[in-house]
């Protein structure tokens, strides 16, 4: 068996220090010869780079930039925010696999990003996508009718517009299936989670936004699924883990034996989906309305939100009106198209946005 070198992006985050955790187990497998990460926890980071001695290691946007184009086998962008744009690019640049779990940087950056990608260079570690990419070996492109993304509903699920208005940051935070970072687990509570994964599956796997659908699915077991044209689904499950994922990212297209326990089947256990509430979580609408535009639009959407997310966070906006702030600033943007798209002009869009999202909210 090859050992795989990896460089590891965000290393003292959620998905870092599963990846780690990953490689602890499987030493037979990975090496680590990068490691990045932004500095908020910098005594794990001191202990990681002890533990490992990889050949690079550093803190900061600038450091994960030179990780990711360095020599090795598979790039980790386990990064959160627009941040992980530059990386991103970097792994693509040096030929090196993309195993991405940074969402932010494919859907800021669109065809700047698939446009640098050779075949089967980026690999997703998105619970969801990593879900579709397996289902997806089930057939030909010309045989997929629909992807389906599933999506837990957050802790609000079944709650109206209405019962929204009063929505407290604990209560955002306290996920029922899965235990993330705030600011991802504020946008399932949002769905602008689901649909910032709407717009990655349509550039990961070029797929029209009209045969790419939510459905709810509150235990996530069913991670996504790919209906195809002879009537057949084909669905990925597994308890809820990022642990599958992020090996499958490492080793892709390999599996990982042991990533992580399987279902017990002597045990019943049911699967419940239900149709997603557009009008009480409008946030995926919102996203294929701004993938569709396309250029900086996507860049705008991820943009705008995170501001709200912040502000939300410290009391300067209620949850309730994080989206209708998000769909604002989208209207008053002047899109850029696709076409010659740069990344300054990705960064220009980013930085436009934040700024018109912080003039309509309330100073702390």
């Amino acid at each position: 068996m090859t050992v795989r070198d990896i460089v590891i992006l965000g290393s003292t985050g959620s998905i870092g220090t599963q990846a780690i955790d990953l490689v602890r187990a499987n030493p037979d497998r990975f090496r680590v010869v990068g490691l990045t990460a932004g500095g908020s926890n910098p005594e794990l980071f001191e202990a990681q780079v002890a533990e490992f001695a990889p050949a690079f290691s550093g803190l900061g946007e600038e450091a994960s930039t030179e990780a990711a184009g360095r020599e090795c086998d598979v790039v980790l962008n386990g990064i959160t925010g627009a941040v992980g744009l530059r990386p991103t690019l970097a792994a693509l640049d040096a030929g090196n696999t993309l195993a991405l779990a940074n969402k932010e940087s494919l859907i800021m950056g669109g065809a700047l990003v698939t446009g640098r990608a050779k075949p089967g260079q980026v690999v997703p570690v998105d619970s969801e996508h990593s879900a579709l990419a397996q289902c997806l070996r089930a057939g030909t492109q010309a045989e997929v009718r629909r992807l389906v993304l599933t999506a837990s509903g957050g802790p609000f699920r079944g709650r109206s517009r209405d019962d929204l208005a009063e929505v407290t940051v604990e209560e955002a935070l306290d996920h029922p299936t899965w235990s993330m970072g705030p600011v991802i687990t504020i946008n399932s509570a949002t769905l602008v989670n689901k649909g910032l994964e709407v717009i990655e599956a349509h550039l990961l796997f070029d797929i029209p936004f009209d045969r790419i659908e939510v459905v709810v699915h509150p235990t996530s077991d069913v991670h996504s699924m790919v209906e195809f044209t002879d009537g057949s689904t084909v669905l990925q499950a597994s308890p809820p883990t990022m642990m599958i994922p992020i090996a499958l990212g490492l080793s892709w297209p390999d599996r990982v034996p042991d990533s992580a326990p399987a279902y017990d089947w002597s045990k019943a256990r049911s699967w419940d989906f239900f149709p997603l509430d557009d009008e009480a979580f409008p946030a995926v609408s919102l996203a294929r309305t701004a993938g569709e535009q396309g250029g900086t639009a996507p860049a705008v959407y991820n943009a705008a939100n995170e501001e709200c997310v912040e502000a939300f966070r410290t009391g300067r906006l209620r949850f309730v009106d994080i989206i209708p702030t998000v769909a604002a600033v989208l209207a008053a943007h002047d899109v850029r198209s696709s076409e010659h798209l740069t990344v300054d002009d990705v960064l220009a869009a980013d930085a436009w946005a934040r700024a018109e999202t912080a003039s309509r909210i309330q100073p702390s």
